[in-house]
C-alpha cells in the first residue's frame, strides 16, 4: 500500500488520475473510502475487467428492479441527474456517479487526455467517453448504504456537474457537426428566411424604389465620413496595445483591423477576430494572449460607448417630450410592433449589463481581492468552472490594465466615442439622402443617434435568425416610430447604410491582405489552432 499526498486540492477526478498514474497494475480500481458499497462485490468488479473482457466496470445503485436506501433530497437529485445524462448524452447506464469502478489500464489511459473535468463530473465523463470510443462497459447492481458523511455540496456541486454535462454535450454532439460548409449553408438559409419574413411587413418593390431615389452626392459624403473612422480605429488600437507593452505604427494596425473585419464578413462566428490576432502575431510577433486581450478591451469600450450614445439620445428625446416607449405601437401592430419594443428592451438590458459589469471591473481595478474566483467558487468547484473563472479573470485583468491608467482610459474612451459618432453620422447622411425624409436637423440627429445605437446594441444578442437583419429592423422601427418617415424608406436607408460600410470594409480588407501578403483562408485555418498554443494557455 502507498499513500500519495498532495499539497493542493486536486478534486475527486484529479486525485484519481494522479493515483492511477502512480500505480502499476493492469486493472485499476477505486471505491469510496466510506465503504458505502458492500465490499462483497469487489471481486466481481475486478474480474469483470480482468477475466470477463470488459474495458470498464461500474457498480450501480439504480439498475431497474433494485432499490437502495437514500436520503429523499439526494435520491431526487440523483434521479434527475442520471435521467439528464441518459437523455442529453445518450448513455444507456442508470448510475454514472457510483464510487465503485474498475478500468483496463490501457483503455483508461487512452481516454484521460480527452477528459476535461477533474472533480465530481469526472466519473460521468469517463463513462460517456468510454462508450463513445466503442469500449465495452458493464454496469451491475450492488448493495449500497449511505454513511451520512458525504462531502458533496448539493447546490454548488450539482451546478458544477450541470455545467460539465452541457460542456460534454457540446464537445461530443454539437461541435463535431459544425464546419464551414454547415455554417455557410445555415447562414444562407437564415438570410433567405429573414428576407422572406421582412417582405410580410414591407413591399420589396417599395424598398427598391426608395433606394433608387437616394441622392448620390450624400451617399458619397456618407462613404467619406465612414472612411474617416478607420484611422481612428488604428489610433485606438495603437493606444490599447501600448498599454499592454507593444508599440506599433497606426498604418499597420489599421490594415490589421481591415483584414479582421473583412474576415468577420466573409467567415461565420466572428472568425475575423482570431484573424487579427494571427496577423499581429505573424507580422509583428505580438503573442496571441496580447492580441486577444486588445480585442477584449476594444469590445468593452465599444459596448460602453454605444450604450452612452443610446442613453444620451434617449434622455434628449425624453426632454423634448417624445415618448420612446411608444415605438412599438407607432411602428405597427402585431409582430412588427412587438419587435420594435423588443429591440428597445434588449438594447436597454445589454447596455445596462455592460455598464454594470465594467463599473465593477473598474471599481476593483486597484483591489487585491479575487472577486471572480470567489464568486464562482460559491456556485461550482469543478474544473470547467475553474476554467471559466480563468477566462473571466484574464478578461477583467485586461480591462483593468487600461482602467488603472486614467489617461489611457480617457484616451481610449475618447477615440471610441469619435469612432462610433462617425458610424452614426454615416447613417444620418444616408438617411438624409432619401426622398421623403423631411426632418428638422435636431430630429435627424437625435433619432438617428438613438436608432443606430439601439440597433448596434440589439444585435449583440442573437435574437433574430443568426443576428441577420436585427440592426436593420431595429433602425427601421425606431425611425418609423419617432418620425413620419415611411417604413420602406427607413428600411432602404438601413440597408444602404450597411452596404456602404461593408463595401468600405471589404475594399480596405482586400488591399490590406495584398499589402501584408496574408491569405484570409490561411489566417482562419492557422487561428483555429490558437487554443493549442502554450502561450495562450498561460
Amino acid at each position: 500500500m502507498r499513500h500519495v499526498h498532495g499539497d493542493e486540492r486536486l478534486g475527486r477526478g484529479g486525485a484519481l488520475e494522479r493515483a492511477f498514474r502512480a500505480s502499476e497494475g493492469d486493472v485499476l480500481v477505486y471505491f469510496d473510502t466510506d465503504l458505502a458499497t458492500d465490499m462483497a462485490y469487489l471481486e466481481e468488479l475486478v474480474e469483470s475487467v480482468r477475466t470477463a473482457g470488459y474495458d470498464v466496470a461500474t457498480g450501480s445503485r439504480r439498475v431497474p428492479g433494485e432499490t437502495q436506501a437514500r436520503e429523499p433530497e439526494r435520491g431526487v437529485a440523483s434521479t434527475g441527474y442520471n435521467t439528464l445524462v441518459r437523455l442529453v448524452l445518450r448513455s444507456p447506464l442508470y448510475d454514472h456517479q457510483c464510487g465503485f469502478k474498475a478500468f483496463d489500464r490501457d483503455a483508461l489511459f487512452g481516454l484521460l487526455d480527452d477528459v476535461d473535468d477533474d472533480h465530481w463530473f469526472w466519473d460521468t465523463e469517463v463513462l460517456v467517453r468510454a462508450q463513445r470510443a466503442g469500449l465495452d462497459v458493464r454496469e451491475f447492481p450492488v448493495e449500497w448504504a449511505p454513511t451520512g458523511d458525504t462531502t458533496v455540496d448539493l447546490v454548488r456541486d450539482v451546478l458544477g456537474m450541470g455545467s460539465g454535462l452541457v460542456r460534454l454535450w457540446w464537445q461530443l454532439s454539437v461541435r463535431p457537426r459544425i464546419d464551414r460548409r454547415v455554417t455557410v449553408a445555415a447562414g444562407t438559409g437564415l438570410v433567405v428566411a429573414a428576407v422572406a419574413l421582412m417582405s410580410v411587413y414591407l413591399d420589396p418593390a417599395a424598398v427598391l424604389a426608395a433606394m433608387g431615389s437616394a441622392d448620390p452626392a450624400l451617399l458619397g459624403v456618407a462613404t467619406v465620413v465612414y472612411l474617416l473612422s478607420w484611422p481612428l480605429r488604428g489610433l485606438r488600437y495603437r493606444d490599447v496595445l501600448a498599454e499592454l507593452g507593444y508599440r506599433e505604427r497606426v498604418g499597420f494596425l489599421t490594415g490589421a483591423i481591415f483584414v479582421s473585419q473583412t474576415g468577420n464578413l466573409v467567415f461565420p462566428a466572428r472568425a475575423g477576430d482570431a484573424v487579427r490576432a494571427y496577423v499581429v502575431k505573424a507580422r509583428r510577433d505580438i503573442p496571441y494572449p496580447s492580441g486577444f486581450a486588445s480585442l477584449a478591451i476594444e469590445r468593452v469600450f465599444d459596448l460602453l460607448t454605444i450604450t452612452a450614445l443610446a442613453g444620451a439620445t434617449f434622455l434628449a428625446l425624453a426632454a423634448a417630450g417624445i415618448d420612446v416607449t411608444s415605438i412599438g405601437a407607432a411602428g405597427g401592430s402585431g409582430g412588427a410592433g412587438r419587435s420594435g419594443r423588443t429591440a428597445v428592451y434588449v438594447a436597454g438590458a445589454v447596455g445596462a449589463t455592460a455598464v454594470a459589469a465594467v463599473a465593477v471591473i473598474v471599481a476593483t481595478a486597484r483591489s487585491d481581492r479575487n472577486f471572480v474566483r470567489a464568486g464562482l467558487a460559491r456556485l461550482s468547484s469543478d474544473a470547467y468552472a475553474d476554467r471559466v473563472a480563468g477566462v473571466i479573470e484574464r478578461f477583467a485583468g485586461d480591462v483593468q490594465t487600461v482602467a488603472r491608467d486614467r489617461r489611457a482610459f480617457a484616451v481610449v474612451g475618447a477615440s471610441s466615442l469619435a469612432i462610433w459618432s462617425l458610424d452614426v453620422l454615416t447613417a444620418l447622411a444616408v438617411l438624409a439622402a432619401f426622398a421623403g425624409v423631411d426632418l428638422l436637423p435636431w430630429e435627424l440627429i437625435a433619432v438617428g443617434f438613438f436608432a443606430v445605437s439601439v440597433g448596434n446594441l440589439a444585435k449583440v444578442l442573437p435574437l433574430s435568425p443568426g443576428g441577420v437583419g436585427l440592426y436593420e429592423g431595429a433602425f427601421t422601427l425606431i425611425v418609423v416610430g419617432l418620425t413620419p418617415v415611411f417604413p420602406a424608406v427607413a428600411l432602404a436607408a438601413a440597408v444602404v447604410d450597411h452596404a456602404i460600410k461593408n463595401a468600405v470594409t471589404v475594399v480596405g480588407g482586400v488591399a490590406s491582405t495584398l499589402m501584408f501578403n496574408v491569405s484570409l483562408t490561411e489566417a482562419v485555418e492557422e487561428s483555429r489552432d490558437v487554443d493549442g498554443d502554450p502561450a495562450v494557455r498561460e
